[in-house]
């Protein structure tokens, strides 16, 4: 397992992701959360030659209004799977718990432990489980059950993670990661969701809601030095000793 560490330098009020690291894991609820917050990031690091997994609890087959679960299922993780490889990421995995009832469960905590010991990941990639984005903007329940689990998991695994951090992707960012040409990438990714998309808001062209949340996700920011970046916020901080 690589070193998770870095020297990290802070610019504005965030700091910089860490860097000296290998193998990302991200721990999805859904089949297009990867896509809606930290794809731009993903598409960096795998650049950079980072290997990256993702594993997602549900396939999302109560999300396609109209649809039957036992054909949206099968479709959103083929739109999964077109998407992650638009990024470079080529290890996808599907837990087949139900979607739209999603519980901090025995069973999602032994899945979750179970992967992070078979992928062995530097750092661990999460979704923001607080109750609201922002005033007016409720969390899923789904998400909000799944980060739990993740963190419950990973507090159970100590002391041998010592050397994996774990974030969320979510506001109170800690961290960010810049991002430039990976943008447009993101969008290409997000849109690979097009049946799910068309369906989602018929009114507007898949491209367009795509780059609409894109450009939201990697805005500049202020607490950046003004630079487009994908933030994070630092859940737990692990063994960060660089001399181990």
């Amino acid at each position: 397992m690589g070193d998770a560490t870095t020297t990290e330098q802070s610019t504005g009020d965030l700091a910089d992701f860490p860097t000296r690291w290998h193998t990302g894991l991200a721990l999805v609820a859904h089949p297009d959360d990867p896509e809606y917050g930290m794809s731009a990031a993903v598409a960096r690091w795998v650049g950079e030659g980072k290997r990256i997994v993702y594993a997602l609890a549900s396939s999302g087959e109560k999300g396609i209004a109209g649809m039957d679960p036992d054909e949206a299922g099968p479709l959103r993780e083929q739109e999964q799977r077109e998407a992650a490889s638009i990024v470079g990421v080529d290890e996808v995995e599907f837990w087949g718990f139900p979607d739209s009832d999603i519980a901090n469960s025995e069973a999602l905590r032994a899945r979750i432990t179970e992967t992070i010991m078979a992928v062995d990941p530097d750092v661990i990639i999460s979704l923001f489980g607080g109750d609201h984005w922002a005033p007016g903007a409720p969390n899923q329940r789904d998400h909000i059950e799944f980060a739990a689990a993740v963190v419950d998991a990973y507090d159970a695994l100590l002391p041998r993670a010592h050397q994996r951090r774990l974030f969320e992707n979510g506001p109170n960012a800690s961290h960010a990661v810049e991002v430039g040409d990976e943008v447009e990438v993101a969008v290409r990714s997000l849109a690979a969701h097009r049946r799910y998309l068309e369906v989602l808001d018929p009114d507007t062209p898949v491209d367009e809601q795509a780059r609409a949340q894109i450009e939201k996700v990697t805005a500049p920011r202020e607490d950046f030095g003004g630079r487009r970046a994908v933030a994070f916020t630092l859940v737990r901080d692990g063994d960060t000793d660089p001399d181990h």
